[in-house]
């Protein structure tokens, strides 16, 4: 599939996308009927093996999955095979770069009380929206959870599993995260 046919269908899907979107490799972008999901300029998404050589595990994978979701990606940002997945909010601020095969998420994907995991009651599952703000830095494999706010210029180091509000200029890294210094 092209690029230019992958861009049409964004636009079925009602993807709003500003100009200068590349996209390397065939990413997986599905927008909920009723979702919002929003590129700025200049939005650049690997999505080949070799696109990035910290040697991507998977395609990128942007997804809104309940009709009152958004994603909203601003302008400059390169994404190399990570997975941006919202149920409810998640902004990535201009000039940001997300690291390969990070994962950001905004949900806990399944409910956490039994009975209503066992009977798959999907509104149960819990959500806070995570924010990530201008000229951040997220290295590879990091994983960004739900209610997550990093603060302008942020660092995160490869494979911190970050949650919590950060201020900017934090240099975060470690499981759990924590900052370590200011940038």
């Amino acid at each position: 599939m092209s690029a230019g046919f992958y861009k049409i269908f964004l636009k079925f899907m009602k993807v709003k996308y500003q100009k200068g979107l590349w996209l390397k490799g065939i990413p997986v972008i599905f927008n909920k009927q009723g979702a919002k999901m929003e590129f700025g300029r200049n939005v650049v998404i690997k999505s080949s093996f070799l696109s990035n050589l910290v040697g991507l595990y998977q395609r990128t994978i942007i997804v809104t999955r309940t009709p009152q979701a958004c994603i909203r990606i601003g302008d400059n940002v390169g994404i190399s095979g990570a997975t941006v997945y919202a149920r409810s909010r998640i902004e990535i601020g201009d000039n940001t770069c997300i690291g390969g095969n990070t994962k950001i998420l905004d949900n806990d994907f399944h409910p956490l009380e039994i009975e209503a995991r066992n009977a798959d009651v999907k509104e149960k599952i819990g959500t806070k929206p995570v924010l990530i703000g201008k000229n951040c830095f997220i290295g590879c494999n990091a994983l960004i959870l739900k209610g997550t706010e990093l603060g302008d210029g942020c660092v995160v180091g490869a494979g911190a599993v970050v949650s919590g509000k950060f201020e900017a200029g934090s240099m975060i890294v470690g499981n759990p995260a924590k900052v370590i210094k200011r940038v």
